[in-house]
């Protein structure tokens, strides 16, 4: 199992476009072009023998390597320690900017600090998930991979050891460069590049340092001065580059297939654009300052409701692909062993088409937020949301698959009840604080519906707690946003004693489970970690219960599960390794939102008001 790093053995590089995943061996194990949700082109991380690799290492087993950020950017460096010397390689993707492209550049620089290092550069293309051969063209000045139309080209930098020094390895490619101290080389990897020239240091020089400066830029635009501040700029950094920057949708994850168990079933792709994962961001940005990168969702968000294509989700589908689309057919890529034997390995994601109906309460919340901070929205914007609204008060009151996308059947889920009332709630007031039309007084009375229900069927008097669905003894950490958004008061006797059921029952070492399957089937096989997301929610729960210190002690714990480069995948396991898509969104900006709320409770006391 050594062919596979860990996980958490990874740092995260893109153009906000797409993203390459770097591992501590210099090893570019997952990338894919020329988008987030395109088929990739180095997929180690999924198959070490046909998934393809970019790697650049010290010519010899005998090293230490450590990866770190250059600090406030986007850009990773990756350290080698030998007896011989001391080398870098800087990765990073110069930024691609809003206007979608094919072009793509993925820049990587060797430089050896201390002594000498003979590095050796291995680039093996796997196209279309390693389904597609590739031709290489070789030549003096570089070469160029091709198959299906894309081509990959690869731009030598700095002066060649000798007139050749591109060597052929059947249609893949190694070179070998010797480094003395101070020197400096490297490569450029362009997607639809066109001829290969060798590039002279000074332009890679100049690359890195645009690049340094818009991450930089970027960074101090941030109005978070608070505790955690470094933490908070690198969850920052990473929900910017999981997010495509011509739509500004966010994908959940950049990679498919990362096991929530290790050898086992529970392997989805991620690539894609969940309607609750990007409204939850919407006040992640907002929290910070990042004003337009709201907007930019909201945007993307009001273009779905307009279009409305949903069928048997609802007017809403769940998830879509970055530029809006909603082709997502699940298949799997039976020819791939999976990390570390992890199979299925699924591309697409047929729970695209699943009811949730909790998204429209998360829909509604983020649009309520942005209005709220003068960010309305147009007449057919409003109108489409309208006629979601009336749809909802016809079909809020029906078993969905819920907001952990079981496979086990619908039924009738706590979580999204409660999302149909925030929907109803948000809804009103976005008509009422605007004078927009709509039909208030129905939507007052489903509102008004939904909390009964709620109150009488979900929650559980022998368990004194609310649980996952009606009928049912299993607690859920979804309900922990219960108070949160203003269902219930956080210091509710109700939501107390269901915090305390939780805290015996989803709560180990600070870290919270999702639910239990075992207790709950979900139609899939095996167990799974801790879920990242909801360690995050329920220090979000302790800080409105008043459990302040408590809340900061099971933060500060959670910081420790990062991995070095203050990364986290989904979940967690049980020797604190990462399982599961990495990084996630939903991991970063709800440490973002949580830092931000608990922050704002640490200074202003326990029952100041959090936007």
């Amino acid at each position: 199992m050594d062919r596979y790093p860990d996980i958490s053995d990874h740092g995260l590089i893109g153009d906000l476009q797409t993203a390459a995943l770097v591992s501590g061996d210099g090893s570019v194990d997952w990338m894919c072009c020329p988008r987030f949700d395109s088929p990739s082109v180095f997929a180690a991380l999924l198959d070490a023998e046909r998934g393809g690799y970019f790697r650049i290492a010290p010519d010899t087993d005998d090293y230490v390597s450590r990866q770190l950020y250059l600090p406030d950017t986007g850009m990773l460096i990756t350290r080698f320690m030998t007896p011989d010397g001391v080398g870098e390689v800087t990765d990073f993707m110069p930024i691609a900017g809003v206007v979608a492209t094919d072009r793509h550049r993925l820049v990587r620089m060797m430089r050896t600090v201390r002594g000498t290092m003979r590095f050796t550069i291995d680039i093996r293309p796997r196209f279309d998930y390693g389904r597609m051969p590739h031709k290489l063209e070789l030549s003096s000045d570089g070469a160029v991979f091709a198959a299906n139309g894309l081509e990959l080209t690869v731009h030598p930098v700095g002066v060649a050891e000798r007139d050749r020094d591109l060597q052929r390895d059947g249609d893949d490619l190694h070179i070998a460069r010797t480094l003395q101290e101070g020197q400096i080389a490297g490569v450029v990897l362009e997607s639809q590049g066109g001829r290969p020239t060798r590039l002279p240091v000074a332009e890679l020089e100049r690359l890195g340092a645009d690049t340094a400066r818009y991450w930089r830029d970027w960074v101090n635009a941030s109005t978070y001065r608070g505790r955690w501040r470094e933490t908070v700029a690198r969850s920052a950094i990473t929900l910017k580059l999981l997010t495509y920057a011509p739509t500004g949708a966010p994908v959940a994850a950049p990679t498919a297939g990362l096991p929530e168990l290790t050898g086992g079933e529970r392997n989805w792709d991620y690539r894609y654009t969940w309607i609750r994962d990007g409204s939850f961001s919407v006040r992640a940005l907002l929290g910070l300052g990042y004003v337009e990168e709201a907007a930019s969702f909201r945007r993307w968000l009001r273009d779905r409701t307009v279009e409305s294509s949903g069928t048997s989700s609802g007017p809403l589908k769940i998830m879509y692909r970055v530029d809006g689309s909603s082709d997502l057919t699940e298949e799997t890529l039976d020819h791939f062993e999976g990390w570390r034997g992890s199979r299925p390995v699924r591309i697409g994601n047929d729970a695209a088409d699943q009811l949730q109906l909790d998204v429209y309460g998360e829909a509604l919340d983020a649009l309520h937020r942005a209005d709220s901070q003068g960010h309305g929205m147009a007449y057919e914007g409003w109108m489409s949301i309208a006629r979601i609204i009336d749809w909802l008060c016809e079909h809020w009151d029906q078993p969905d698959e819920g907001i952990w996308e079981t496979r086990g059947g619908r039924k009738d889920f706590t979580y999204g009840r409660f999302q149909c009332w925030v929907a109803f709630d948000r809804a009103i007031r976005l008509a009422v604080g605007r004078g927009r039309p709509g039909d208030i007084a129905r939507w007052t009375t489903e509102r008004d519906n939904v909390y009964r229900q709620i109150m009488s069927q979900g929650w559980n008097p022998r368990t004194a707690s609310f649980t996952q669905h009606y009928g049912s003894d299993v607690l859920d950490a979804s309900l922990l946003l219960m108070p949160q958004l203003g269902f219930i008061a956080p210091t509710d006797p109700r939501w107390l004693s269901t915090l305390d059921a939780m805290d015996r029952e989803l709560v180990s070492d600070s870290l919270v489970y999702r639910y239990n399957p075992a207790a709950s089937p979900d139609g899939l096989l095996g167990h799974e970690g801790t879920f990242s997301l909801c360690t995050f929610w329920y220090v979000d729960a302790l800080t409105d219960a008043g459990r302040l210190t408590e809340a900061r002690l099971v933060l500060d714990k959670m910081l420790t599960y990062a991995n070095p480069l203050g990364l986290y995948a989904e979940e967690i396991g049980l020797t604190g390794e990462q399982l599961g898509n990495f990084p996630q969104a939903f991991s970063h900006l709800s440490l973002i939102n949580t830092a931000v709320r608990l922050n704002h409770r640490l200074d202003h006391g326990v029952h100041a008001t959090v936007a």
